[in-house]
């Protein structure tokens, strides 16, 4: 029951990071290296407005989300969107944009070190909470709780709105959403915005729990791309599923085997799934 709890805990940070990446790359197609270091900007704002103002992280996921749309949104349209004209095809997309963001993870990460160089950590909700006969720390369960309400939101505006329904369409077939009247150019821009704004919201809530530094951004980015081929790239549902699937891995494996082994775990289900299902858990095979 331990691992159960902790497990479904742990996957449900996880699936803010890869419900962000997923919107980025299922619908704008942008495999955004950057990702991980999005998720760490958002916990160093919470880290340092905690700190200074003691406002809490909850109150700054608020403050933080929009001004990461924001930024997210001028990243697209400056960086990428001359790069989605130019390519050819999507392969050429594809490489373009993970040199482009790789480059971009680098310069993120040397602006927090000129911010704050050292790691950071803070004392928030960290009370003992029990739930099921397991003794949790009080800020994964509320973090738990708020991943699963952004979730929930999320695939509830793509399958019952309209905006929603043109993300999904966009992700479907970019051409075949051109021809019904879908404009292409701004759904994208909208979900490579709306991406970047649900890590950074999920960074806030993970700094809650877990030392950071400018560096770690990149084991989240991972962790992110396995969650999105797992679950299937597009697939909102997918995404959730997968985080929660690959918390419970992990949480097993640091628990009955060694902690040292979990990214070894993580690699291991990430190769598994190019080999054998590369359309991922709930995706559909390509005709």
């Amino acid at each position: 029951m331990d691992i159960l709890v902790s497990g479904l805990l742990l996957g449900g940070t996880y699936a803010l990071v890869a419900m962000g990446l997923n919107l980025q790359y299922g619908v704008a197609r942008i495999m955004n290296l950057a990702s991980g270091e999005m998720l760490v900007l958002g916990a160093l704002a919470a880290f340092w407005l905690f700190t200074t103002a003691q406002l809490s992280p909850v109150l700054t996921m608020i403050m933080v989300a929009p001004l990461a749309f924001i930024g997210n949104w001028l990243i697209y349209q400056l960086l990428l969107r001359p790069l989605v004209k130019r390519a050819k095809n999507q392969g050429q997309l594809e490489v373009d944009s993970i040199l482009a963001t790789f480059g971009m993870s680098f310069a993120l990460v040397g602006i927090m070190v000129a911010i704050h160089g050292e790691y950071f950590t803070y004392s928030y909700l960290a009370n003992p909470f029990e739930i099921l006969g397991t003794t949790v720390a009080l800020n994964r369960f509320v973090a738990f709780v708020v991943a699963l309400i952004i979730g929930v939101t999320l695939v509830l505006w793509l399958n019952f709105t309209r905006p929603g329904t043109a993300v999904r369409a966009v992700s479907v077939n970019t051409e075949a959403a051109k021809l019904v009247g879908i404009n292409v150019p701004r759904i994208s821009a909208l979900s490579f915005a709306l991406g970047g704004a649900v890590t950074a919201a999920g960074g806030t809530l993970i700094s809650t729990f877990i030392t950071l530094d400018a560096s770690v951004g990149v084991i989240f980015t991972m962790k992110a791309l396995i969650i999105v081929i797992m679950g299937g790239v597009g697939d909102m549902r997918g995404s959730i599923i997968a985080a929660l699937l690959l918390g419970l891995v992990e949480t097993a494996v640091a628990t009955l085997i060694d902690p040292g082994l979990t990214l070894v775990s993580a690699y291991l289900i990430f190769l598994g799934i190019l080999l054998f299902r590369p359309q991922g858990l709930f995706g559909k095979r390509a005709t």
